[in-house]
């Protein structure tokens, strides 16, 4: 099979989504911004096209919204859908880690001990990346959160989990830049340890309530 090298509008398309990503998922593009593609394109030294091929890609994400003939934004703070996408993870994720608790191997198992062991030895904040989680732990946070649930083996369910991660990490981020206080720690902790003793009605309570946390906490700042 033959492999063609990218053009240099799609590398071109690439840095652009990457920086513009970055840009949303640490808060220098406020909820409700204005992504105007003749300014974005300006700005990075690209055209039209390229601009628009990355923000199309990023509304396929959930990080950007296309509005009727008015371009492209940020998803307002008070957009619903972020409560509608963790009422979809609340509806889906506890029955794809009551299937891997049911059908995971001692290979899940172990798969399971050490992506919660890298996120427990993972700082959350590092000095420079302020306020918001560090990517490194982001990264970990998600290999943990995917692993419990790999145990399934349903591979268009852990895609469906892939699409609603991305659309969630947004409002996930606001969530906690907005709850400081909150004990992620000892959720993920007490998470891992029902999964891993096999009990499938604790681990999907904990996993429902962690879950939940995030999104209430969006839903008390819109009050």
């Amino acid at each position: 099979m033959t492999v063609h090298a990218p053009t240099e509008k799609q590398m071109l398309s690439e840095q652009v989504y990457a920086h513009m990503r970055n840009a949303i998922m640490r808060g220098e593009c406020a909820p409700g911004d204005a992504l105007k593609p003749q300014d974005l394109s300006r700005q990075h030294g690209v055209s039209l096209a390229v601009v628009r091929e990355a923000l199309v890609r990023l509304v396929g994400e959930g990080l950007v919204d296309r509005l009727t003939n008015r371009g492209f934004a940020v998803p307002a703070f008070s957009d619903d859908r972020w409560q509608q996408i963790g009422e979809a993870r609340r509806a889906i994720e506890p029955v794809l880690l009551r299937m891997s608790i049911e059908k995971g191997d001692v290979n899940w198992e172990g798969d399971v001990r050490a992506a919660h062991h890298r996120l427990a030895r993972t700082p959350a904040f590092t000095p420079e990346e302020g306020e918001y989680y560090s990517e490194t732990w982001a990264e970990a946070h998600r290999v943990f959160h995917r692993t419990l649930l790999e145990g399934c083996g349903n591979l268009v369910l852990l895609e469906i989990f892939d699409r609603m991660w991305i659309a969630s990490e947004l409002a996930r981020r606001w969530s906690t830049h907005r709850n400081p206080d909150r004990d992620g720690t000892d959720e993920h902790r007490r998470l891992e340890e029902a999964a891993l003793a096999r009990d499938p009605d604790t681990a999907a309570d904990i996993l429902t309530r962690h879950l939940t946390l995030t999104t209430a906490g969006l839903a008390e700042q819109e009050g």
